[in-house]
């Protein structure tokens, strides 16, 4: 893993430049640029406001703030898009870059930190657009906003242990995608975006204490919109989930590194 890790370093000038080019390519010719990165996720949130809060008349409990859900929503939102980019990005990117694999020598950890570093890059967008939103609506930031890197360094620690995992996995078996697009949808439902943790019923609430994403969510919420610092307790097991996760991933990256090309 160490090896690994100093390969990437070496490397840090290509993955800085590579997490450039993407995002200019990515927005090339277009008359927005970078505001579609944070469009799609704030379109998200405006929806499912205006579906909960106006047409089911979902309001936070105790909360008389009109604009409240939204901003709830946008706390989630900001935490979770950047993990499933992460995620789903890093599943494909052995095979998606499968020519360049093969025709170039470097080492193919950069690729998934490039994404992270792409992902992370959004998330800022994001994170400036919700900052911009909060001072409209008259809600200034605070101080436990600066909590907000550890989390993100936490999401994207999570997001990439599984990605490579997952990634190596999908190198064999390419039906890991597909499944993995059909479980996060159903994992965004498990976890508290749209709805609050209080309303969350007993025999459900069981099941969702094990979704690793639940705390650092809370986190995310708790920062933004309850001016609290992240729920320190729950994370403990998510940090050690992450940490075990991005190790088992680099072992198996490293044993199967040399079956991946010749099979791309």
């Amino acid at each position: 893993m160490k090896d690994i890790l100093l390969a990437v370093w070496r490397y840090r000038h290509f993955v800085v430049s590579s997490v450039i080019n993407e995002l200019r390519s990515r927005f090339a010719r277009s008359k927005l640029g970078a505001t579609w990165a944070i469009l799609q996720p704030l379109t998200q949130a405006v929806i499912y406001a205006v579906v909960f809060s106006q047409v089911l008349g979902a309001r936070m409990p105790g909360v008389q703030d009109p604009y409240a859900y939204g901003i709830y929503l946008l706390a989630g939102i900001l935490g979770w898009s950047l993990f499933s980019e992460i995620l789903t990005r890093s599943i494909t990117v052995f095979v998606d870059n499968a020519n360049l694999l093969r025709k170039i020598v470097f080492p193919r950890m950069c690729l998934p930190v490039i994404v992270a570093g792409s992902a992370l890059v959004n998330a800022t967008l994001l994170f400036i657009a919700i900052l911009a939103v909060l001072l409209v609506l008259g809600h200034m930031p605070n101080l436990q906003m600066l909590w907000l890197p550890a989390l993100a360094v936490l999401t994207i620690a999570l997001g990439l242990g599984l990605g490579i995992f997952l990634g190596v996995l999908n190198v064999f078996v390419r039906d890991v995608a597909q499944t993995m697009a059909v479980i996060l949808q159903i994992w965004f439902w498990v976890t508290p975006i749209v709805y609050f943790s209080t309303v969350v019923p007993t025999g459900f609430r069981r099941i969702v204490v094990y979704n690793p994403m639940y705390p650092v969510i809370v986190g995310f919420q708790n920062v933004v919109v309850f001016d609290k610092a992240p729920p320190f307790g729950d994370l403990v097991w998510v940090v050690v989930l992450a940490v075990a996760l991005l190790g088992v991933s680099m072992f198996m990256f490293r044993r199967a590194s040399t079956q991946m090309v010749d099979v791309l």
